[in-house]
């Protein structure tokens, strides 16, 4: 059975400098520094399996000695955004036409932003695991109290699918570029839950944000071991009971409504996808379930869902 600091690492499990200075610089030093055109710093690690498989061709800059890899400028003058778009899926097209990685076998067609540039560059989403840039989505947790005390509605995701035949949270997505998160969340609850535009503009509140950084396992689908430091914003949506979510799209199987004790045994059971785990823990610290009377590592695990990440994140959306 799987404590909720257990829960914490099989997700934010990327190591920590203050944990183990040496072998946390001896981790970091092996990888390749990605960057961008407007981009004062990294914004994301390749491994250097990655970087050897890659098909790179002459319009990047691939630094062996000091390890940096980045589109390069054309022409003696500055790119583009468009330009380095053009050149960061040019590069993703000619992987996945040679098959290089498994990952690019669930390639998408949505764009992911690359942020901590002062221009607009995106990237294919199947990608970004490859280049361990920071990426978004959006959560929510939908909830009823009844007489017998809060419930909470949980998904099955489809068996198909990553982490296929696992439990999810209620509404959850990618965040695309040119999405705001509110808007990208009312997409998602209308195809994952068939829940009505103004049912979630009217019920659904912000809650913040969760970080974390990770190592891909197998149940996320392609290679193991890519890198995915994670930014996701989170909703909760109070229903009455006349409210109930049915499955639009193919993500998931069926819908749940499990008491607070159910959705616990499933935690501690290992059922729920890693990251959703980390937003159950938020929820049920938010709303006083969780408390440092009950949870020893309460600090701890309130740390550990903020997580600041090594890479340039979001000003503004």
């Amino acid at each position: 059975m799987k404590s909720n600091l257990d829960l914490v690492n099989d997700c934010d499990n990327f190591p920590y400098y203050d944990e183990d200075p040496k072998i946390y610089n001896k981790l970091v030093s092996s990888y390749y520094r990605f960057s961008i055109s407007g981009a004062p710093k990294v914004i994301g690690y390749m491994l250097p399996w990655v970087v050897e498989k890659m098909p790179w061709d002459g319009r990047w800059t691939v630094d062996h000695n000091q390890k940096w890899i980045y589109p390069t400028p054309q022409n003696g003058r500055d790119s583009t955004a468009k330009e380095e778009t053009m050149v960061i899926n040019d590069l993703l097209q000619m992987a996945r036409k040679q098959g290089t990685f498994k990952v690019l076998e669930k390639w998408r067609d949505e764009l992911y932003t690359i942020h901590g540039s002062n221009m607009l560059i995106t990237m294919e989403r199947s990608g970004s695991p490859l280049f361990g840039i920071v990426t978004y989505g959006v959560h929510m947790t939908t909830y009823v109290h009844t007489k017998e005390g809060m419930k909470i509605w949980v998904p099955r995701r489809a068996k198909g699918k990553t982490y296929g035949g696992m439990m999810d949270n209620t509404v959850a997505g990618g965040l695309a570029t040119g999405e705001q998160p509110f808007e990208c969340m009312v997409r998602e609850a209308a195809e994952e839950a068939s829940f009505s535009e103004d049912l979630v503009r009217t019920n659904a509140k912000p809650c913040g944000t969760i970080s974390y950084f990770s190592f891909r396992d197998e149940r996320a689908g392609g290679e193991t071991g890519l890198l995915q430091p994670e930014v996701q914003y989170v909703y909760d949506m109070e229903v009455g009971p006349d409210v109930v979510p049915k499955p639009c799209d193919d993500e998931v199987e069926d819908f749940r409504l499990w008491t607070l004790t159910e959705v616990q045994e499933a935690l501690s059971d290992g059922q729920f996808k890693p990251n959703c785990a980390l937003l159950l823990l938020d929820f049920f610290i938010r709303h006083g379930i969780l408390t440092p009377q009950n949870e020893k590592h309460y600090v701890e695990i309130v740390s550990r869902l903020h997580r600041k990440l090594p890479f340039p994140t979001a000003a503004t959306m």
